[in-house]
């Protein structure tokens, strides 16, 4: 870690202050978050929360790829995390977030028989394709295969069927969530299915966004996105290093149908910004136009590697970032995208890191550095919101996976990039 933190620092010399912030995001992530097992994987708190997103323990780990090409220590590390996401994944695959030990310890208890290992049970697509990311990124850029062991096998067929499942949700799905408190975000409609969708459309049902907020509408197009990437690295993976070509066929049919039921299903057409990318839809000619900052989001196209069409991608950035995007907020400290899941007027961390990620303007990338950089309620690390007008006015005293997305983006400044 010090031989690469030396290396960056010689890098970024006309950017000391910026190096200083991530140095506090690069070391906050091991130093608070990480913790090695007795069974050697690697459980990974999302923060200020005592429990493992399958979603955010990947995206905190996903900058230390570029270290872990280097230290064996880290690559253990990493590939630890994904053993143990698929261990979680083989323990419910329909559970979003997961304890260190079977403690019972939960935010609800929203089902007579949630395991104690499941720390919360929402369905969320974009949950299953993280650790399949994480695993095909971390082979890719360091090659080491020891995350593939039998648990992934396993996981991943789970994670086949149960999108398969979720492509006929009214039908066939025999999940449902239900939630007792007042906030109507946390809680699935129509006793626990979900808002009403078209099945055999070709895309898959999610119950919550990544910002585990309900779908509005129940095809969730970025998780679709995301599904599409990450077939695409399954398929390799079955061919090259786990010799399964009945997985590597079902991954590619699959990845195939949900692509063109994006492209066929996920567009509308707008007076302003012409065809763009809808957030949501339900098959039935519904639409939800409006991005949010977690990730997959419309805005992470690029980011995530969905390839679409070109001219309807930039059509859909162009909209998100604008005031016709309900979540888009602009004031005297920082303009960027926010999310329901937070106050009106709070702008995330990380959605300013994926708008530097996916700019093709390297001045554009340093700006949005120097910006989150200055809107750290004086704190020197990422939060989860805060307000446009006042970066004293915060959610969440420290987020990792902000950290992370921060580092990210200065580390690609620095032209460092991830070969997938």
């Amino acid at each position: 870690m010090d031989k690469f933190l030396e290396k960056l620092r010689k890098q970024s010399s006309d950017i000391p202050d910026l190096m200083r912030v991530f140095e506090n995001c690069y070391m906050n992530t091991l130093n608070t978050t990480v913790k090695r097992m007795e069974d050697g994987t690697t459980h990974v708190i999302t923060g200020d929360i005592p429990a493992m997103w399958l979603r955010d323990s990947a995206a905190q780990l996903r900058p230390y790829i570029f270290l872990a090409k280097e230290n064996a220590e880290v690559r253990e590390i990493i590939a630890g995390l994904v053993k143990r996401q698929f261990m979680c994944i083989c323990i419910d695959e329909y559970a979003n977030a997961f304890n260190a030990s079977a403690n019972g310890a939960c935010w609800e208890k929203d089902f007579e028989d949630q395991s104690p290992w499941v720390w919360e049970r929402k369905f969320e697509v974009d949950s299953l394709c993280y650790p399949i990311q994480l695993a095909y990124l971390l082979w890719k850029n360091t090659g080491c295969r020891e995350q593939f062991d039998d648990n992934f096998k396993k996981g991943v067929k789970k994670i086949l069927r149960v999108f398969r499942t979720e492509q006929y949700h009214e039908e066939r799905s025999e999940y449902y969530f239900r939630r007792s408190n007042d906030y109507y975000r946390d809680t699935l409609s129509r006793g626990g299915k979900g808002a009403l969708v078209k099945s055999g459309t070709g895309l898959i049902w999610s119950g919550f966004r990544p910002s585990d907020d309900a779908c509005t509408y129940g095809y969730l197009i970025p998780a679709n996105m995301f599904v599409v990437v990450v077939l695409g690295y399954l398929e390799e993976i079955a061919g090259k290093i786990l010799g399964d070509d009945a997985l590597q066929a079902e991954a590619r049919l699959l990845k195939e149908e949900v692509h063109r039921a994006i492209e066929r299903e996920g567009i509308v057409f707008t007076e302003e910004f012409g065809r763009i990318y809808a957030y949501e839809t339900d098959g039935y000619g519904m639409y939800n136009l409006m991005d949010d900052a977690n990730v997959p989001s419309l805005l992470s196209m690029d980011y995530l590697g969905y390839h679409g069409d070109t001219e309807i991608a930039a059509n859909t950035r162009r909209f998100i970032l604008s005031d016709a995007n309900p979540f888009y907020y602009k004031g005297s400290r920082a303009a960027g995208v926010g999310s329901p899941h937070t106050m009106s007027g709070y702008i995330w961390h990380i959605a300013m890191a994926i708008q530097g990620l996916t700019s093709e303007n390297r001045r554009e990338k340093l700006e949005i550095l120097e910006r989150m950089a200055a809107t750290t309620g004086g704190k020197g690390v990422m939060h989860e919101g805060f307000h446009c007008e006042d970066d004293g006015k915060y959610t969440r005293e420290w987020f990792s996976w902000a950290n992370a997305m921060y580092a990210e983006l200065f580390l690609d400044y620095l032209g460092y990039r991830l070969e997938r």
